[in-house]
């Protein structure tokens, strides 16, 4: 492509607000394969798409998971959720993506393990449709259903790694959240209820059930939330951690089956 192009990139990107228009025009140019598909690209991010829809791929804990459009995008902050699941220890044998959207915990969970069993599950039809090519290279299988109940029976009591990046966002602020989130991401990825745990608790009460004995389940929250949402652990018969990173500002709760 003309070097001219790329001016002409940011400038259309800068104009559409978008802060990192200089590294957005790299990688749209860098993934684009044709100039005519690469205004097509600027023209869906002008409108308003996530940057990762927009190039098809987000990058996630040194992968690169396929995103489609309606398609929950995988957040850098979750990588920390990753990170804690792999120090509870790399001998894994099941683990479960539940509320998985694109998959990308799944895949990056089963990528850093040596060759889990691995199960995804969501609600959303397109989320389903996109997370089992993200998984296929790993032998995972994803499910459509609503939370343990899309499950396969026979994982009760044998899941080792159960994470669960559940919606968190109180309905009321859903109207506060990017464009970006609010108008291209599905409502039921982002909306957690009326103080945003109610999918939390749902998960926390019933995960026992499923786990191994000394299994994990790994939930992101945010920090306002960590008090109410230790409650419904320690309800579920978790014993309960709280890991939190700075750097990410992020919060995810670990409970251990008893």
């Amino acid at each position: 492509m003309p070097s001219m192009s790329r001016s002409r990139v940011v400038s259309a990107l800068r104009s559409a607000g978008c802060v990192f228009a200089e590294d957005e025009a790299e990688l749209i140019l860098a993934t684009a394969r044709t100039p005519d598909e690469a205004a097509a690209m600027v023209g869906r991010r002008v409108a308003g798409l996530p940057l990762e829809q927009v190039l098809g791929w987000a990058e996630f804990h040194g992968l690169r998971i396929t995103v489609e459009p309606g398609v929950f995008v995988p957040r850098r902050r979750t990588e920390f959720l990753v990170r804690q699941a792999l120090a509870l220890g790399r001998d894994a044998r099941v683990v479960v993506d539940l509320c998985c959207g694109s998959g990308a915990v799944g895949a990056a969970l089963a990528a850093a393990l040596d060759g889990p069993e691995l199960h995804a599950a969501d609600i959303e039809p397109a989320a389903v449709r996109c997370a089992r090519g993200n998984v296929a290279a790993y032998g995972g299988r994803v499910h459509e259903g609503d939370l343990f109940a899309a499950l396969p029976d026979g994982l009760r009591g044998r899941v080792d790694i159960l994470a669960a990046n559940v919606p968190y966002v109180p309905t009321h602020e859903v109207a506060l959240l990017p464009s970006e989130a609010r108008d291209h991401e599905p409502l039921v990825a982002l909306d957690g209820g009326s103080d945003g745990l109610d999918v939390l608790r749902r998960v926390a009460a019933e995960a026992a059930r499923w786990l191994a004995p000394g299994g994990s389940l790994l939930v992101e929250t945010s920090q306002a939330q960590v008090p109410r949402a230790v409650e419904a652990f320690t309800r579920g018969g978790l014993r309960t951690r709280l890991a939190v990173s700075d750097e990410r500002y992020a919060h995810v709760l670990i409970g251990t089956r008893r």
